[in-house]
């Protein structure tokens, strides 16, 4: 079986995004790559040059994976980015992880969806046999 790490799925007028992998942390970055691969059709093609520090605290983990998505959509937004790259770290309820990506080019960067926002709209946070899996639908 082939490992898919992240994928997207339609929720009525919205999308869902969800990430797989083997620790919590990758599953969030997983996560991460299937929310930026909705904004940027060529995703593979944004290069990492820059990384930006991402801090989120929550209760509960799908909280924590909806407040990450929404970290990241701001500091996107707030910094002109995309973000390819997603190196996080979870202890407890805390998150900190470094967003790599490059300004929001649009000669090379294929626009996708604009996605407004993540949601609480299926949101879980759970281990299945050897995954994690992290998913949420966005708001676009």
């Amino acid at each position: 079986m082939n490992f898919i790490p992240y994928e997207t799925f339609e929720h009525g007028a919205d999308i869902g995004v969800r990430g797989y992998g083997r620790t919590l942390e990758e599953a969030f970055a997983n996560g991460a790559k299937a929310l930026f691969s909705l904004i940027v059709e060529n995703f593979e093609e944004i290069t990492p040059e820059r990384d930006i520090p991402v801090e989120a605290e929550a209760e509960l983990l799908d909280e924590l994976f909806v407040l990450w998505l929404n970290r990241l959509l701001t500091l996107a937004d707030l910094e002109g980015m995309v973000f390819r790259e997603f190196r996080v770290k979870i202890s407890g309820n805390r998150l900190e992880a470094r967003a790599l990506g490059e300004g929001l080019d649009p000669d090379k960067h294929r626009l996708g969806v604009e996605v407004k926002g993540a949601t609480f709209t299926l949101a879980r946070v759970t281990r299945e046999g050897e995954f994690w899996v992290a998913q949420c639908v966005v708001d676009v």
